[in-house]
């Protein structure tokens, strides 16, 4: 069974029109519509009815609680499908596109997300200002997440799963943004898209507010926390910034001080500051993870840490000297590099944890095993 569950909140016109849409297109197919209302004005009694018109429908009103995800997990509790679609009843997500998400599912994909931002796909059902908003947390969420990178829409409240990938996880949403935390902790083994565009929004106006905002936020430094290859990578940063304060202080103290010449005092200074960083990862970033001896790692790390000092000038002189790009951009394009390969290398070689490939996946219909 698909069971479909639709958040609302006061949402009296668009129920009885997002129900119908979906039991047109849906026709053969075994199903059940779960709407979860957290609602103040009529929508109950509307709800109401349409169950009783319809065996196929049910709902759940929550008194005294809000919120989009929170409304969905309940959703999630209460379904008998062991497939799961989420969406909106605003219609600006369109139930026509559920059987293409489904045949995708019955093709053998876990998940399976609409996009707007692959060929085919719009989202111009959205105010210019929504826009920026949706597109920089869909940044944000690239930067920070790893497993963000599986879709072009990881922002989306349109998307069907199977059951089973949340089987045995503990969901704590918060705000409006329930796939992000199903791509971080789901456990799936194939993503695909297809394209939708997205619709005007329909009735009542968004929900959407600041404070939503700031939630997602809250949301996304905690699915950091909560992600070990993510956090470990955003540890590596926070390590590598300390190095460069020891560097230049290390440099200032040796040229200031004691006049030493500034070429030996720059190398110098470089391996203090690589030796700190060392340490710093190997009792903060990789805690508990020094299956190999102390100076084995330490070995490693100065060899493949000098190697990206190689790759940062080479990026460097690449994008300066032939592609005449600004030389403060150059430089962070080389360091950017540089870091990508100290922890990817480091993470597999020196702390052996085998995680830490942080290059997308370009593939958007693919095997993730």
């Amino acid at each position: 069974m698909l069971s479909i569950i639709i958040p609302t909140f006061n949402e009296k016109h668009n129920v009885y029109t997002v129900t119908d849409r979906i039991c047109q297109v849906l026709d053969g197919e075994e199903f059940e519509i779960i709407f979860v209302d957290d609602s103040s004005d009529e929508t109950p009694e509307f709800l109401a009815r349409i169950s009783k018109e319809n065996p196929r429908v049910s709902y759940i009103h929550r008194n005294g609680e809000r919120g989009l995800a929170t409304a969905v997990t309940t959703g999630f509790q209460a379904c008998r499908g062991s497939i799961l679609t989420v969406m909106d009843a605003d219609l600006q997500h369109p139930p026509e596109l559920l059987p293409q998400l489904l045949a995708k599912i019955k093709t053998g994909h876990d998940l399976v997300v609409p996009s707007r931002f692959i060929p085919g796909g719009d989202d111009g059902g959205l105010s210019l200002l929504r826009k920026i908003v949706s597109r920089s947390a869909r940044a944000l969420a690239w930067i920070a997440l790893k497993k963000a990178r599986h879709t072009t829409d990881p922002m989306s409240g349109f998307f069907m799963f199977r059951k089973h990938i949340i089987d045995g996880l503990e969901l704590n949403p918060v705000g409006w943004k329930i796939l992000l935390e199903v791509l971080v902790k789901g456990n799936y083994r194939s993503v695909a898209e297809v394209p939708y565009r997205f619709q005007p929004r329909a009735g009542d106006e968004s929900k959407m507010s600041f404070k939503e905002q700031l939630n997602y936020l809250r949301h996304l430094f905690r699915l950091v926390c909560t992600s070990p290859e993510d956090s470990r990578f955003w540890k590596f940063s926070l390590v590598g910034l300390s190095g460069v304060f020891v560097n230049l202080a290390i440099y200032t103290f040796l040229v200031g001080m004691f006049r030493t010449n500034v070429v030996l005092s720059g190398v110098l200074s470089a391996f203090i500051a690589m030796f700190s960083n060392f340490m710093l990862n190997d009792h903060f970033t990789w805690k508990n993870e020094n299956s190999q001896p102390f100076l084995v790692r330490l070995a490693k790390f100065y060899i493949y840490c000098s190697i990206g000092i190689f790759i940062n000038a080479a990026v460097l002189t690449v994008f300066y000297e032939s592609a005449n790009l600004n030389y403060i951009l150059a430089n962070l394009l080389g360091i950017a590099t540089a870091t990508f390969w100290n922890f990817t290398s480091n993470n597999k070689w020196t702390w052996g944890t085998n995680t830490g490939d942080l290059i997308p996946d370009d593939n958007r219909e693919n095997s993730l095993g």
